[in-house]
């Protein structure tokens, strides 16, 4: 890649995904979008990778969409449709890696920078956060599964009230809505502790267990225990498992 804008560094098991355009806030236009679905695709086929850390380098996790450079040509309906959908891939490439994901966020994650974090399995803000769903501030209805991935987090009510306000929150309320699973002052150092946590799992087990949250979040409950039932079978096969188990004998 020419002039990028991301960078990938291994920490033993665990990747990090840093937005590396301080410059701009690490907004995401087309070059970054791309950027991104072709990281996760690397780590994808990475048999070694198991959990991702994606931050943002300078002031801001991510200031959003590159607005001029994704919006600025007015388009017809249908036509706008297919190229936010093609942008979109920038989350949810990151949203259906086969591991767990974390984001740590400094500073602003707004418009995409939200969808950004809110594609990562669980996020770890910093005191110095700030969760935007702006879209409807500036005249734009949200994209990019932020609808979904808000209800997921903090509920209809609360999502709800959210977009329409085209609202803000800092780390500390974030947490305290579960739109943040924890604050730290440090949260690249804390996501990556947990990330290191999740990668010393059993590859499949750890995939099967965010599986398994996905579908209870977003299911209901006998589709949930129906892939539990297969997944807790299929993890008696683990080494872990029957090394421990064996310790009754």
């Amino acid at each position: 890649m020419s002039e990028e804008r991301t960078l990938l560094e291994r920490r033993g098991s665990v990747h990090v995904l840093t937005l590396n355009d301080p410059e701009r806030r690490n907004a995401i236009g087309f070059d970054l979008a791309a950027e991104l679905v072709d990281r996760a695709l690397s780590l994808v086929a990475d048999p070694e990778a198991r959990a991702l850390v994606v931050a943002g380098a300078g002031t801001a996790f991510c200031a959003g969409a590159d607005l001029p450079e994704v919006f600025g040509n007015e388009r017809p309906t249908a036509e706008m449709r297919a190229v936010l959908r093609a942008y979109y891939e920038c989350f949810l490439s990151i949203r259906a890696l086969p591991f767990p994901t974390f984001a740590a966020v400094h500073g602003p994650a707004v418009g995409a920078g939200l969808n950004l974090a809110l594609a990562c399995d669980i996020r770890i803000a910093s005191p110095t956060a700030r969760f935007g769903a702006t879209f409807t501030r500036i005249g734009l209805h949200p994209g990019g599964g932020c609808s979904y991935f808000l209800v997921a987090a903090i509920g209809r009510q609360r999502a709800l009230q959210f977009l329409l306000e085209g609202g803000t929150m800092t780390g500390s309320q974030a947490v305290e809505v579960g739109l943040a699973a924890s604050l730290a002052d440090d949260p690249l150092t804390a996501a990556v502790e947990l990330a290191q946590s999740a990668a010393a799992l059993e590859p499949a087990l750890a995939r099967d267990v965010v599986r398994s949250v996905e579908i209870a979040s977003s299911t209901g409950f006998e589709a949930t225990l129906d892939f539990e039932s297969w997944a807790q079978a299929e993890s008696t096969h683990n080494a872990r498992f029957r090394e421990f188990v064996s310790t009754f004998d």
